[in-house]
């Protein structure tokens, strides 16, 4: 998926402006995206355990002028982050590789550094049976339990479109803390 593409699936969910991070950012489809969506006056901040995958923050490959600031983080999503009061949290297909045991500890953590009325943004694959690149599926119904559970809104769908690797379609839906 192309940048472009990214921010279409996830556009009806980020707001301008404001402190966000992209959960597992990887090579970056999804922070440039979110960059792009958030703006100049927005921070972005990349987070991925691999601080070889986050290699395209520095340099050249880093994301276009007029895009959010964006800051990278060495770090497991699933342990405490130096992270408070953000904007919002994006996590494109990442929480399908917290075992199932762990995906509401994670998700409530990670809603641990979202202020009042943030967004979470979750980007995942529509499937309930596990496969190798999809070991602990999020499906929609999943992630609603789940933002329950995290003390999260009722997730809306804001974006669908066809997964280039199967049948299944990939899906973005956001959930918010309550407040503001």
């Amino acid at each position: 998926m192309e940048p472009a593409e990214a921010a279409e699936l996830i556009a009806a969910g980020v707001a301008p402006g404001g402190a966000w991070a992209d959960l597992g950012a990887g090579s970056g489809t999804f922070t440039r995206a979110l960059a792009t969506l958030v703006g100049a006056d927005g921070t972005v901040y990349a987070v991925d355990r691999d601080a070889a995958a986050l290699g395209w923050t520095r340099g050249s490959d880093r994301p276009e002028a007029g895009g959010a600031r964006v800051v990278p983080l060495v770090a497991d999503i699933t342990e405490r982050l130096p992270l408070r009061e953000l904007d919002g949290l994006l996590a494109a297909n990442a929480l399908h590789f917290v075992p199932r045991r762990d995906q509401a500890r994670v998700l409530g953590l990670l809603a641990s550094y979202l202020r009042p009325g943030g967004a979470f943004v979750l980007v995942e694959y529509d499937q309930r049976i596990a496969t190798p690149w999809v070991p602990y599926p999020v499906p929609p119904q999943r992630f609603a339990d789940l933002a329950r559970a995290a003390g999260l809104t009722a997730p809306r769908e804001v974006g669908r479109r066809a997964s280039r690797y199967g049948p299944k379609d990939i899906y973005a839906a956001v959930a918010h803390v309550p407040g503001p």
